[in-house]
């Protein structure tokens, strides 16, 4: 078993969340490899997994544990958005475009959704949250996740 609690180092360097993913997104928690975060467009159920490595760009750059566990949390997370928001489709990328740092999002989507069936990404305005309903989309989450015997810390 690997953990990954905490910042993390690799070499020289230490683990830093992408200022664009600060800026775009609600920090949850962590599981044993990834940061778990909400992005802050209220349009869709999105979440995003980002491992705490540093100098990652790739998912071959990930050790075979270090992949295996990614691949774990992701399963984990769209079975989960799947039982609790039942979606039309779980959309999962790992684009990069933008941001480099390696992160996996999680996007659930609807036939009668804002962008369906069109990408997400520049396609409509973005929405944000009220307080209310952020609290909810994420406690719901949260809950369910440790209904499946997992911990967010």
């Amino acid at each position: 078993m690997i953990t990954y609690i905490g910042i993390e180092q690799r070499g020289n360097k230490l683990f830093k969340l992408h200022s664009q993913l600060t800026k775009d997104t609600i920090f949850i928690g962590k599981f044993e490899l990834s940061q778990l975060l909400i992005h802050k467009d209220a349009n869709y159920p999105w979440f995003i997994l980002v491992p705490m490595l540093p100098n990652i760009s790739e998912i071959h750059h990930l050790l075979s544990d270090e992949a295996i566990q990614l691949i774990k949390e992701s399963n984990l997370l769209s079975e989960t958005m799947s039982e609790i928001f039942a979606p039309d489709k779980i959309n999962i990328a790992a684009l990069g475009n933008m941001v480099p740092q390696l992160h996996l999002h999680h996007v659930a989507r609807y036939k009668n959704d804002i962008s369906w069936p069109n990408p997400i990404w520049g396609n409509k305005p973005s929405t944000k949250y009220n307080k209310k309903n952020l609290k909810f989309r994420i406690e719901s989450l949260v809950l369910a996740i440790s209904r499946k015997g997992y911990n967010i810390i």
